[in-house]
C-alpha cells in the first residue's frame, strides 16, 4: 500500500482563506453599523409636534339620516267620464290653484246642463201656481171654497216647492260636471309628466292619476332616531352634561357632502317608537327656492341641541385598536404615552373627547411615524389651522418642519464615511 512520505503535510489554500476573512470582516462591519445607526452610537429623543388640550363648549350636534318629502303632493284625478280632449299644460310649468290641466269632452255635460235648467223653469211655474191657487183660496175661503180644499191646494203647494228645490238641485249638480270637464290643479308645484293622451278614455275617480302636481318649496326632511339615542340624550340633560340651547339648529348635508345654504327648523316631532325598528320620526322643513332638494333624496340632518364640555382632539392625532377602541399619544416626562379615549362624536376634523386626557395634556399630532408606545421624544409646540395643516407654534405663518425625524446631529459630529458599506445597509 502507498504510503505518504512523512515530510507531506496538507497545504491551506491561503487565497480561500483571504476570501472567507473579508466576508466575516464586512459581516460584523455592516451588523455594528445596523445597531449604531448612521449617526453612530444609538439616536436620540425624536421631535413630535404637540398641542396642549384644554376643556371648551362644544356644540352637542347629532347628525341623522333623512329623506326629502314634497310639501304637498296633489294627484290629479278626473271627477266626470269623458274622452280627453286638450292637455292645457307643459310638465314643468309652475301652476297655481286653478289652473287648468286637461279638457274632457263636454258635450253631453251640456245637455244634461240645459235639460236640468229647463226642468227647473217648469218646477219653478208649478210652485208660482200652486202657490197663487192657495192665496185665491183663502180669499174665498168660508163661501164657495171648504176648508177641506184650501188643505189639499196649500199640500200641493208645499209639493210644488220641493219640486223646485230638486230641480235646482239637479242644476247644480248638472253645473258642477260641466265644469269638471276642465280638470284643474288643486295645489301650488311644478306639474309633472301627463300620464295619458288626447284621445284616451277617462273615468270618474279612476285610480290612475292623469298627472302629479308637486310642491318643492318649502320641502320636508323626515329623520329617523333611535329611542336608545333619545334616552342617552335626556340623561346628559339631566345629569347637566348638555345645555340646551334656546332653539334646536337644522342644519343639511346634502349627497355630494356640500352644507345647504339656509336654516330648517323643527315641525313635528314624533311621539311613538317603531315595534320593528327602535327609532321614532321627526319632521323639518327647509326653504328650496332653487329646488335643489328633490323628494325621494337621501340626505343627512344635523340637529344643535346645545352644548357640552369638551375637549377636540385632532382626528390626524388618533388612532384605533384592533377592538375599535380610539387611542392618541400623550407626551409625558420625555416619553410617549399611548392612551384610550372616550369621544362623543366629532365636530370638523376634530374628536370630541370626553374621557382619556386632563387640561394642559400635551397630545402628539405631528411625527406619529412609526412612533411606538414608551419612546423617547422632545415635544415641539405646534399649532393645527382649520385645513389641519400643522404650523410650529413659534413661527405660526410656516408649515411646521418634518418632526417625524430624531434630533439633528451637532455640527462638531463627524459624519460617517459614505464610502462604508454600512451607510447603505440600514434598511
Amino acid at each position: 500500500m502507498f504510503q505518504s512520505s512523512p515530510a507531506y503535510r496538507p497545504r491551506l489554500d491561503l487565497r480561500r482563506f483571504g476570501l472567507i476573512s473579508l466576508f466575516l470582516c464586512a459581516f460584523f462591519s455592516v451588523d455594528a453599523a445596523a445597531q449604531t445607526g448612521p449617526g453612530g452610537p444609538a439616536q436620540g429623543p425624536v421631535s413630535v409636534g404637540t398641542i396642549t388640550v384644554k376643556t371648551v363648549d362644544v356644540p352637542y350636534v347629532r347628525t341623522l339620516p333623512g329623506r326629502a318629502v314634497a310639501y304637498e303632493t296633489g294627484e290629479i284625478r278626473a271627477r266626470v267620464s269623458g274622452v280627453v280632449e286638450e292637455i292645457m299644460y307643459a310638465a314643468g310649468d309652475t301652476l297655481n290653484p286653478g289652473d287648468p290641466m286637461f279638457k274632457i269632452e263636454d258635450t253631453t255635460y251640456v245637455a244634461a246642463f240645459a235639460s236640468a235648467k229647463a226642468a227647473l223653469a217648469g218646477a219653478e211655474v208649478a210652485r208660482d201656481t200652486a202657490q197663487a191657487t192657495v192665496d185665491r183660496y183663502k180669499t174665498l175661503q168660508g163661501s164657495a171654497v171648504s176648508k177641506a180644499d184650501l188643505q189639499t191646494a196649500e199640500a200641493n203647494a208645499a209639493a210644488t216647492v220641493a219640486s223646485y228645490a230638486a230641480a235646482q238641485a239637479a242644476v247644480d249638480v248638472a253645473q258642477l260636471d260641466l265644469d269638471r270637464t276642465i280638470v284643474r290643479s288643486p295645489i301650488s308645484g311644478i306639474a309633472g309628466i301627463a300620464n295619458v293622451s288626447v284621445g284616451a278614455l277617462v273615468t270618474a275617480n279612476q285610480a290612475d292619476a292623469l298627472a302629479t302636481v308637486t310642491r318643492l318649496d318649502p320641502i320636508y326632511i323626515d329623520v329617523s332616531d333611535s329611542s336608545a339615542g333619545m334616552l342617552r340624550v335626556r340623561a346628559q340633560i339631566d345629569d347637566g352634561s348638555l345645555k340646551l340651547g334656546t332653539k334646536v339648529d337644522v342644519a343639511l348635508v346634502l349627497e355630494d357632502g356640500t352644507t345647504y345654504d339656509g336654516q330648517g327648523t323643527v315641525v313635528v316631532l314624533g311621539n311613538v317608537v317603531s315595534a320593528t325598528t327602535g327609532t321614532f320620526d321627526l319632521r323639518v322643513q327647509f326653504d328650496n327656492p332653487k329646488r335643489l332638494i328633490l323628494p325621494g333624496q337621501f340626505l343627512r340632518v344635523k340637529l344643535t341641541l346645545g352644548s357640552t364640555s369638551a375637549k377636540l382632539v385632532p382626528q390626524r392625532a388618533t388612532g384605533r385598536t384592533s377592538d375599535g377602541t380610539l387611542t392618541v399619544f400623550v407626551a409625558k416626562d420625555g416619553v410617549a404615552k399611548k392612551v384610550a379615549l372616550t369621544s362623543s362624536g366629532s365636530q370638523d376634523n376634530a374628536w370630541i373627547v370626553t374621557g382619556g386626557i386632563e387640561d394642559g395634556d400635551l397630545v402628539i399630532v405631528d411625527g406619529l411615524t412609526n412612533l411606538r408606545d414608551g419612546a423617547e421624544i422632545k415635544p415641539v409646540p405646534v399649532t393645527i389651522d382649520a385645513d389641519g395643516v400643522v404650523h410650529d407654534a413659534a413661527n405660526p405663518d410656516a408649515a411646521a418642519p418634518d418632526t417625524a425625524k430624531p434630533d439633528a446631529a451637532k455640527p462638531d459630529t463627524p459624519k460617517p464615511d459614505a464610502a462604508k458599506p454600512a451607510a447603505t445597509g440600514n434598511n
